[in-house]
């Protein structure tokens, strides 16, 4: 039986979705309050038959901050695929991010090791991978090192992956994966779908910046194809950068335009101007009493300069990427659907 945490998220409703389309019935850990309906949604996108697909899941109530419940929902669990985290970028959440994703992932390592789970998978980031001074791509052996300037989200990701080594060091099998920035289409009210409705309602202004991208189709089948029994045995215990390509900020604001059939930004954004909006974003929210849309850590790096290689999956298994046009249009696309027919689920 397969366990999967963060199921209502972008990465874990479409691993859900690969998952239940090849026969496969799942636990889901969820939290009380979580919104069950991003799922169909999800798998809206991708097939008719979403309450055969929906009803392969087994949704179990519990959180991973509480240790008695991960007991309870680890029950005859032989593989873990762990997508749960807290992801923001203000800096009051740094804490919060501290505790749920580190704490929560020791839990679920604790639990994993006590009922005898056999493979787990951890979804980290490229935010727990160091940087190069040349310039050159980052890699897997790139570290993290320490610094002031870390986001709270940052050190969060590092803290966690730090928990699964240690439950490698205790016996536990485990691969890692580290995104680049995930494409795909969800709820465009937050994250990179986000990025999508930014521009559609007409984002002027990009910055020079490059990172990498990756399509969230891809993160799932990498997982999935690393926890294969054919796999598992020459991959585990290592990390894996999962990186379709770099691409400058500029240049993915302009490929989601054209997508949308929108104007491309045309103002460029350097640092001065980011620092003043950050910092004016946050005076203001002192008298609306809102949370700031930009923060420091939102506009951190937008442009700085690196490069990711994603290449040993692709040394290892053969593993072959959706290029990043095809993925940009294939979101775009959904996109469009959604403002003709916002209900699809």
């Amino acid at each position: 039986m397969i366990l999967i945490t963060g199921g209502t998220g972008l990465v874990g409703a479409h691993l859900l979705f690969e998952l239940t389309s090849s026969g496969h019935c799942i636990k889901a850990l969820r939290r009380q309050q979580s919104n069950t309906n991003w799922v169909r949604k999800i798998f809206s996108y991708y097939c008719s038959n979403v309450d055969e697909l929906f009803a392969r899941i087994d949704w179990v109530e519990g959180d991973i901050l509480d240790y008695l419940s991960l007991e309870e929902a680890l029950k005859g669990v032989t593989s873990i695929y762990h997508c749960a985290a807290i992801v923001s970028f203000h800096g009051d959440d740094s804490d919060i991010m501290l505790n749920n994703n580190v704490m929560g992932t020791g839990n679920l390592i604790d639990a994993a090791i006590h009922n005898g789970v056999s493979r787990f998978c951890h979804v980290s980031s490229i935010a727990a991978l160091g940087k190069t001074q040349d310039g050159s791509a980052i890699t897997e052996e790139t570290y993290w090192t320490p610094s002031k300037r870390k986001s709270g989200y940052s050190l969060s990701k590092f803290f966690s992956e730090m928990e699964v080594w240690r439950g490698i060091e205790e016996g536990l099998d485990a691969v890692i994966v580290n995104p680049s920035i995930i494409m795909g289409p969800g709820n465009w009210e937050i994250g990179s779908p986000k990025l999508f409705q930014s521009i559609w309602k007409g984002l002027k202004y990009y910055t020079k910046g490059i990172t990498g991208f990756v399509d969230v189709r891809d993160v799932v089948k990498s997982m999935i194809l690393l926890m294969e029994d054919s796999q598992f045995e020459k991959v585990k215990n290592q990390r894996f950068i999962l990186n379709a390509g770099n691409l400058s900020y500029q240049d993915f604001f302009n490929k989601i335009a054209d997508g949308l059939n929108k104007p491309r930004p045309r103002n460029f954004a350097s640092d001065v101007k980011l620092h003043i909006a950050w910092r004016m974003a946050k005076a203001a929210s002192f008298f609306t009493w809102k949370r700031p849309l930009i923060t420091r850590d939102t506009v951190s790096g937008t442009n700085q300069k690196n490069q990711y290689s994603g290449e040993k999956i692709t040394r290892t298994n053969g593993f072959v990427y959706r290029s990043l046009d095809s993925s940009i249009a294939d979101i775009a696309e959904i996109f469009l659907k959604d403002m003709v027919m916002p209900d699809r689920s």
